[in-house]
Formats: structure tokens, sequence, C-alpha cells
């Protein structure tokens, strides 16, 4: 499970910013809080912001971490690492962009992080937080390729000589199959990152569900429980189009009598955000199975506002969420700030600076202007249209464009 991500120096962010998934200690929405032992950790967060404030670049950070560290094996010597640091700075353009996650493996808290450039590692490091959580071990620290490596990560020894200075120490353990290492690599390979504008690639996954005879009849359900229009959904059995998927309707006669059914084929009959939803299906009730974490940016694109608070209260529900998934996501509903049961430690809002940088902040840590923070009865929706809170656009005055 997650506990928070913090990224500096990266596309919009030239600050380190973080988002924490650790509850606060307030009492509306009890059961959108997972008890995870000595934690106390969210189900989902969501964050909201003006066009080209920060929301995707945010989660673009996510998306890198994850692909640097599931990409580092693969990678030769000569290879150059595709990192995009703040530009808009003299300091920030020429140094190292900043990456940390703190993060759960069978209860026990890691905070592993790196500073890399496209052309090496600058630091890495990895802590883990003794059972009494009184304070942090050491497991190993790094400063470019200088390793101080403790008795507590053994499995490290003798491996700082084969890491590539454009490599991660942590990747190069698990290439020999430390146990630490091993474990902390598959906790990166549970996070599931979609797009909510480009989700087509994203359809192959729903496909292998409806084909699996163990899993299809209740991915089928979950389908149709978003009341689509349609009365079945079914992949094309017959060995011509494999992965060509008929959804069913009903047909009915002059007197509206049910005569018969009809198939359409999903792509070329049902709308865009039916598609959307079908694509992004497998990986959001796949979370939800396995207890992953679930990315999502643009979430609400193309789709009705109640199908997006489904989605959001799927994961914040106890009972349809047994296994501690957790759901990040991006979007421009306002409607969820009242009617998706989100604590005030779940909201999260971007907005840029005079000098284009990004900052992220939550609404259980937002001031007013009186200096008083945001009570739970507040009418979050209204006040955040309203500037409240920041992250709003400021729209021009258009009307010259109608002068004569």
């Amino acid at each position: 499970m997650l506990l928070e991500f913090t990224v500096g120096n990266y596309l919009s962010f030239k600050d380190k910013k973080t988002l924490s998934l650790e509850a606060a200690p307030i009492t509306e929405f009890p059961d959108n809080v997972i008890d995870a032992g000595n934690f106390k950790l969210l189900r989902s967060a969501v964050i909201y912001g003006a066009n080209s404030s920060g929301k995707s670049n945010f989660l673009s950070a996510l998306t890198k971490m994850q692909n640097i560290v599931t990409s580092s094996a693969k990678q030769t010597s000569t290879d150059r690492i595709e990192v995009f640091p703040y530009l808009l700075n003299t300091i920030t353009e020429n140094a190292p962009s900043f990456f940390e996650i703190l993060f759960l493996i069978e209860n026990v808290r890691f905070r592993y992080g790196f500073e890399v450039d496209k052309d090496k590692i600058h630091s890495e490091w990895l802590f883990v937080l003794t059972v009494d959580r009184k304070k942090e071990k050491e497991l190993f620290i790094r400063n470019e390729d200088d390793f101080d490596i403790s008795k507590d990560f053994s499995e490290g020894k003798g491996i700082e000589q084969k890491t590539r200075s454009n490599g991660l120490f942590l990747s190069a353990v698990d290439q020999f199959n430390g146990t630490i290492a091993n474990a902390i690599m598959r906790w990166f390979d549970k996070f599931t990152i979609l797009s909510g504008l480009n989700h087509e690639k994203d359809r192959s996954l729903s496909v292998l569900l409806m084909k699996d005879s163990g899993f299809k009849d209740r991915f089928k359900k979950f389908i149709c429980d978003f009341n689509l229009g349609f009365n079945e959904i079914r992949i094309d059995e017959s060995g011509e189009e494999s992965n060509l998927i008929f959804t069913r309707h009903n047909k009915y006669n002059e007197d509206n009598k049910l005569v018969d059914d009809i198939s359409f084929t999903l792509t070329s009959h049902e709308s865009s955000g039916t598609n959307k939803l079908f694509d992004m299906a497998g990986y959001i009730w796949g979370g939800l199975f396995l207890g992953k974490v679930v990315v999502i940016d643009e979430l609400d694109a193309k789709l009705h506002p109640l199908i997006t608070q489904a989605i959001v209260k799927l994961f914040n529900s106890k009972e349809s969420n047994p296994q501690n998934a957790q759901l990040i996501f991006a979007t421009h509903d306002t409607n969820l700030l009242n009617h998706g049961h989100l604590r005030r430690d779940q909201i999260y809002f971007t907005e840029k600076d005079h000098y284009e940088a990004s900052d992220l902040y939550s609404l259980v840590e937002y001031k007013d202007i009186d200096d008083m923070k945001i009570r739970k009865d507040s009418s979050f929706e209204k006040d955040y249209i309203k500037g409240r809170y920041g992250a709003i656009p400021f729209v021009g005055d258009f009307s010259f464009i109608l002068n004569k």
C-alpha cells in the first residue's frame, strides 16, 4: 500500500511536493480509511486544478518513477534516462530530479528514493521503519558511485561494483535475487497507471478477462452493472475476430413489444464513454480484486458524473474493496466534492505561482484568508468554484472578439 509520494524538479514542479495517503486525525467517512496495523491509510485521493496547473505532471512523475525502477535493469551503460527538470530556472534546469516514495509491504514501511538526471543516478536511498515506529533504519545510501550499505541489507554487499552509473542499485540487487529488493520490485510492479484520454491501449486486459473462464462472468456483470444501455456484453468466440466485443440490445415492434435482440460491435456502435469504461474496467476491477494502487489521469473524461462517482465509491467501500486497493486520480468533476463522500485529506489541489511552478496542497491543511482551517461541513464544490481554495482558472475578457 502507498503512504506518500514526493517529487521535485520535474516538469512544472520546481520544489518538492508531496501527496500523502496517511489519514489525518479527522472524523468524516471513516470507511474511507484502511486500518493497516500501525498505519491508517486512505483508500483514494483526488487532485483538482486548472488546466496546465500540474495535475497531469504530478501523476506523470509517479509514472516516471515506476518506469525508471522497472526498466533500469533493461538499460545499457550508454542509454540516457528520460527525465525533464523544471526548465524555467537557471538553477534547476541543470539539476537532478527528485523522486521518493513511502510504502508498506506486509505492514512494514519502507522509504525509497533517488535523484537522477539524463546521464546518471546522483543519489539513491532505502530506509525501513522499525516495528515500534520510533526510528528509521538505513538499509543503504548511495551518492553517485559511493555506497554505504548497512548490515541489514547484506544482500547488497558486493553488488556496488556491478551497478552502472545510470542504473539503480536497487534494481541491480534485484537482479542478484536479493530478498528485500525482490519484494520492493514486486511492489512497484503492482502499480497500475492509466490515461483517461488515451485509454485504447489499455483494452487488452478487459479482453483477456472476457476470455477467461474463471473471471468472465463476474467481469461481465461488473460492466453491465454500470447500466450502459445494453443487456449483455460478449466476445466473439467464433475464432474469426477473437478480440471483437459485442453488446446486445433489445429490439421492439411498432407496438413497443419485445420481439428480438440485436448485436452491436462495441467500437462501432457504442459511445466513446462506454468504450472508455470498457477499456479501463479490466484495470479497475483487477485493481480491486488484487489490492493494487490504481492511478488514473482525467478519470472523468467522457464519463457521466454518476459513473465517475460510482468508480470512486467502489474504492472507498470496505465491501467492494476488501483487498484495500487505492485509487489516485485527477479530475475536473467538481460534483465529487459534495457527492463523492470524500474526506478533506483525500482532496488535493494544484496551482501555479507567478514563476509557473506548480504547488500541491490538500484541503485538510488549507487555511482561508482568516487563517482558519476548512470545516468538514463546508460546501466544498461551491467554495472551490468561487475560488476560495485557489486552483481554478482565471479566464480573461473575451468581449473584444465581438467588437467591430
